[in-house]
């Protein structure tokens, strides 16, 4: 099947560390609070466009791929720890936010305690050790409204992984594998809660025509295909080359539409 789509839950990780620390300017989360968790401005203008209301917070993490990883393995690894990243850095700045109030004047000083659950306070642990939040229970609310969504796209021939281009060499290497061909673009897309973590992945088929050397030369000149995964953009210069696809367009972009709305819908 050209395009297909896997959607499963994992498991939430076994602990997290709670760091008490000063403030930060990080957004209240309420009930609709979704983070994207990439600095990519085609997912942004992706998500947006199909009538989301998010935030960006974007993270940084190892994209090379594991030894024998299979591409799409590959893609959903790095889609659940972008936002596994970015669910940990906001649940701990919004727990000290919310704690730190409770702490002053009590004598405590910032600690770190072991959760059971990504993103959610020890009820035996914190609450113990500061009497005030026993009366306040919303603290332990934050993380229960936030939504973290993480994305990666690569695109494969032959089963193999073709990334960014390093350098324009490597772009126009990366064009003459493609030339002519059909191959797949992967997208993983993870969407982590308090609850659960859905990871899912699409695939989309894209046939090339072939391109000549002085073709691959002007395109590379004009910087498109630097950041992008398979060194070409779909929505760019490079759409003159692709007759057809088999599968969902925006997913190409960068984010399958259709399917982050149906995991959304569905947390």
């Amino acid at each position: 099947m050209p395009s297909q789509l896997g959607f499963f839950d994992t498991a939430p990780e076994k602990e997290l560390s709670v760091l008490l620390m000063a403030p930060t300017a990080h957004p209240r989360h309420n009930q609709s609070m979704l983070f994207l968790a990439s600095a990519s401005p085609r997912r942004r203008e992706l998500l947006a466009q199909a009538g989301f209301s998010f935030e960006v917070h974007p993270t940084t993490i190892p994209e090379d791929p594991h030894p024998n990883e299979d591409p799409i393995t590959y893609v959903t690894r790095l889609a659940r720890e972008k936002a596994q990243s970015v669910f940990r850095e906001l649940t701990l700045a919004s727990t000290a936010a919310d704690l730190l109030p409770l702490v002053k004047g009590t004598g405590f000083s910032p600690y770190v305690q072991t959760a059971k659950e990504p993103g959610a306070l020890a009820p035996e642990g914190v609450l113990s050790e500061i009497s005030p939040a026993s009366e306040n229970p919303s603290v332990f609310q934050a993380s229960d409204t936030l939504a973290v969504l993480g994305a990666d796209t690569t695109v494969t021939l032959d089963n193999h992984i073709l990334g960014k281009p390093e350098d324009p060499a490597d772009a126009a290497r990366i064009l003459r594998l493609l030339s002519g061909r059909t191959h797949r673009v992967i997208t993983g897309v993870a969407l982590v809660t308090a609850e659960r973590t859905q990871v899912a992945a699409e695939v989309t088929a894209v046939k090339f025509l072939t391109l000549s050397e002085e073709e691959i030369a002007a395109y590379i000149a004009t910087g498109e295909p630097m950041d992008k995964a398979g060194a070409y953009a779909i929505q760019g210069r490079a759409a003159r080359w692709i007759p057809r696809i088999e599968g969902d367009y925006f997913n190409v972009v960068g984010l399958p539409i259709a399917l982050v709305s149906t995991m959304l819908e569905a947390r």
